[in-house]
């Protein structure tokens, strides 16, 4: 059996959950399969290629819900996990169907796909998460934004931290699909190690440091919400927590950029802020008005590279907004 396994790509969950996922089909679905991964990416347009879902079974993780009748297995936990009302529709039929029920999982309230996933495997399937702890603690603590400080996201000091780094900052379409085994074999120490890993590593912190000053001089703090544009720049990613490290009593920010395929308008919410979660603005909500989307907490809105002007006035609209409805 051939599998093809499709994944948030330049995600450090997209890519734990596709790990997971293997693992996990291999020991509890079919022992003899192989896995070949297809990294997915929220653009403009369309988000799927059917003529890529050419595996005997297709799964998608972590990603938004394909209603093609080829997909066989899904697993997601955003809040925007349906593109149109017909897909959220198509799924809730599925799920009367056993068959179809029994392969197709959503639930915004888990943290990560990954410890989604786990569950569903462990509860449904019977399937040992104990070997894999490891991972399923951390794709919470990134996806999640768990972290104990702003300089514990910022400063990088953990293996996971690492390699959320070079997820989302490689440029090599067959990294990440080499890394993916890798997670649910090994400690992630050991996978950093990896010298097609390590070697990655001195470059990326350097280009890190150099976001940081980046966005140090571009970004502004005004009635609770950050603002920076650094669209002259193009970055492939960048840590999204900087913004907070630099200014740690904003409650949101709002950051625009550019890389070689979108145009990208980052929207979040400090995971450090005092403010009662009650009184935090739904960022999904209002990702989505733009054809975004994402968590309560986190989100973002893609365009294509030459709408730029599109993508600053959104930017401009939304912090106007989240200022406006400053809760401090």
């Amino acid at each position: 059996m051939r599998v093809r396994v499709f994944y948030h790509d330049k995600c450090f969950d997209g890519a734990c959950s596709a790990s997971l996922f293997t693992r996990f089909h291999r020991e509890r679905i079919a022992p003899a399969a192989s896995y070949e991964y297809h990294g997915l990416v929220h653009r403009a347009g369309a988000l799927f290629d059917e003529s890529h879902f050419t595996g005997d079974e297709n799964a998608i993780v972590d990603f938004k819900y394909s209603a093609s009748p080829k997909i066989t297995w899904w697993f997601d936990h955003h809040l925007s996990a349906f593109l149109t009302p017909e897909d959220h529709a198509n799924f809730l039929a599925c799920q009367q169907q056993p068959d179809c029920a029994a392969r197709k999982f959503f639930d915004p309230d888990y943290t990560s796909c990954t410890s989604f996933l786990a569950h569903i495997a462990e509860t449904k399937f019977g399937f040992d998460t104990k070997p894999v702890a490891e991972l399923i603690h951390w794709a919470d603590i990134v996806d999640g934004a768990l972290y104990e400080s702003p300089e514990a996201a910022v400063e990088m000091a953990e293996p996971a931290m690492k390699l959320t780094l070079i997820i989302e900052s490689t440029e090599d379409p067959e990294f990440i699909p080499r890394l993916i085994p890798l997670l649910t074999e090994m400690p992630l120490a050991e996978v950093l190690a990896q010298p097609f890993v390590a070697e990655l590593l001195p470059p990326l912190l350097e280009r890190h440091k150099a976001a940081l000053e980046l966005i140090r001089q571009r970004s502004e703090e005004k009635d609770g919400t950050i603002s920076f544009d650094i669209t002259d720049h193009p970055l492939e990613g960048f840590n999204k927590f900087i913004p907070y490290y630099l200014h740690p009593q904003a409650i949101y920010s709002i950051g625009l950029s550019k890389s070689s395929f979108r145009t990208k308008v980052a929207v979040g919410t400090n995971p450090w802020t005092k403010v009662e979660p009650a009184k935090l603005v739904n960022l999904a909500e209002i990702c989505e008005r733009y054809g975004g989307g994402g968590h309560a907490r986190v989100g973002a809105i893609s365009f294509p590279p030459d709408r730029e002007e599109q993508a600053r006035a959104a930017a401009a609209e939304i912090v106007a907004e989240l200022r406006a409805k400053n809760p401090s």
